[in-house]
């Protein structure tokens, strides 16, 4: 039997993290500069930002782990500095590079976090459910990477938590193990749980976020979906092909479009599909060599290096004296 103890908390919550505000300073330095952001119930949430924007700061005052310095936080409804004890039953964390007691087995470890929590779960249901159940009397030390951020999992859901914090749980593990660790993500959602992931591959937030922000410097930068983040700040869809400098003067004197050239690529911005055409027509007519177009759109890692750069690039301007 499975026991949820989400159910012994009376009623929902209008979303699953509530923040507002939120300020942490360690002397002079801002670490968190008043950032505002909301999670709805049973989604996925990535947080995203470059080492030191801010990303652990803020993820270990949503555990409870660390004090805020002003703000409104609430997480499942509570505070999560004030009311950590009742809170920590109710959520389940998973650190970067998850380390645990060499000699234990994957059963005996799940055993041992079973008794912290005072649940029932079955060790091997809980396995299966990360794909380790075929290493469930395996010693820790003799895991894979991957192996071990599976083992780390089901640890983070052996309450039975409401919300799983996973701090880039992906990070240096094969594409196999990767894929693996995404249909967890992806279950996990499924089971109604929020997922909260920070992750440094950009592409991995695209595919399994429903919700995404990105901090730089202790500021949120950019908040939505990913389609809306990348609508608002990438470039247009456009058309791609591998030929000389000389083939963009031509295109930018027959065509009413922006032209570029960058790593030995044309590329012409698209205003609709019909364009493609019309583009390709002029590529032909042009008499210059050319090969293999394709169409082209800024995925979010585009757009994060983008609004990071753009603004570090300000930042630094402030800084440099006239």
């Amino acid at each position: 039997m499975r026991l949820h103890i989400f159910l012994s908390y009376p009623g929902p919550v209008s979303a699953a993290i509530e923040v507002h505000g939120l300020v942490k300073q360690y002397g002079n330095l801002s670490a968190v500069g008043g950032i505002d952001f909301s999670v709805p119930a049973g989604t996925v949430f990535s947080f995203l930002g470059p080492n030191g924007a801010g990303k652990t700061t803020t993820t270990e005052i949503l555990e409870g782990l660390r004090r805020r310095t002003s703000g409104d936080v609430e997480v499942l409804g509570l505070d999560p500095w004030t009311d950590g004890a009742a809170l920590h039953r109710r959520i389940g964390v998973i650190p970067q590079d998850f380390r645990f007691f060499e000699k234990i087995t994957a059963r005996e470890a799940i055993e041992y976090y079973r008794a912290l929590f005072h649940t029932d779960v079955d060790p091997a249901r809980l396995l299966a459910q990360v794909e380790l159940l075929d290493k469930i009397d395996a010693r820790f030390d003799t895991l894979s990477g991957g192996q071990k951020q599976k083992l780390g999992l089901a640890l983070a859901l052996t309450n039975n938590p409401e919300i799983c914090f996973l701090d880039e749980p992906t990070t240096g593990l094969d594409p196999h193990a990767r894929r693996a660790i995404w249909a967890v993500i992806r279950s996990l959602k499924g089971e109604g749980r929020t997922v909260f992931l920070t992750t440094h591959y950009l592409e991995e937030a695209e595919l399994l976020a429903d919700r995404v922000a990105i901090i730089h410097h202790g500021k949120i930068i950019a908040a939505g979906t990913p389609a809306e983040i990348i609508r608002a700040n990438g470039r247009p869809e456009r058309i791609e092909v591998a030929g000389p400098p000389e083939l963009a003067t031509y295109l930018e004197q027959h065509l009413d479009r922006p032209v570029a050239v960058e790593n030995g690529r044309v590329s012409v911005e698209l205003a609709d599909k019909s364009d493609a055409l019309k583009i390709l027509g002029a590529i032909e007519a042009s008499g210059l060599p050319w090969d293999s177009f394709q169409t082209s759109r800024d995925t979010l890692e585009d757009v994060f290096v983008r609004l990071v750069g753009q603004m570090d690039d300000g930042a630094l301007k402030q800084e440099t004296p006239r």
